[in-house]
């Protein structure tokens, strides 16, 4: 199977983007998974799929691949990239809903709407205050995908972030932050 495609960077996330709005090229979990790795694909933390739309009012249907071939609802430094790769002001269809976008001058936005905070809603496992998880008391909510924060040293990312990001309170896994309040007006966030 022959695939084009763009490879797009967003703060730091890098994305290969596949338009399939011609034709449907929805590759299965195991290409997503080759495609996505490092060493031996092109390399991505996500692999980001252009289809028709099928709701009103939406321009495109975006769909997310994890590299492990699951398939998250939104995210939204790739939303910003399918902004600026499909060009305009694109209202994208996700599994999370329409996100609208927005273009002043080179940069790009996506609003992602409210964060949803309900356990049920980020999702997690069992019912938990989301604002202090019994987890290094991290705060979860969901912007399309679930995220939990752990407020301290940035440099904890590496030790403890791929254990948590897969940690049974997190049933579609999660993105795992890391900030760390350097003033009163800068903070460091490792993902």
């Amino acid at each position: 199977m022959t695939l084009s495609f763009t490879k797009m960077h967003g703060l730091g996330n890098d994305f290969v983007v596949i338009d399939g709005r011609q034709n449907d090229p929805t590759p299965e979990t195991a290409m997503i998974r080759h495609l996505c790795d490092r060493r031996f694909g092109i390399g991505c933390d996500q692999l980001v799929l252009l289809t028709p739309p099928t709701l009103a009012g939406a321009d495109v249907h975006v769909r997310f691949f994890n590299p492990d071939g699951s398939e998250a609802g939104a995210c939204g430094n790739a939303s910003r990239c399918v902004a600026k790769f499909v060009g305009g002001t694109p209202t994208l269809q996700t599994a999370a809903g329409l996100l609208p976008t927005a273009q002043d001058g080179d940069l790009f936005t996506v609003d992602m709407g409210a964060p949803r905070l309900d356990w049920q809603d980020v999702p997690l496992s069992r019912a938990c205050d989301t604002l202090h998880l019994p987890l290094h008391d991290a705060a979860a909510c969901s912007m399309g995908n679930p995220h939990a924060t752990l407020f301290g040293d940035a440099s904890r990312a590496e030790a403890l972030g791929p254990g948590l990001e897969r940690d049974p309170l997190f049933p579609e896994r999660a993105n795992i932050g890391f900030a760390q309040i350097l003033s009163p007006t800068h903070m460091r966030l490792r993902v």
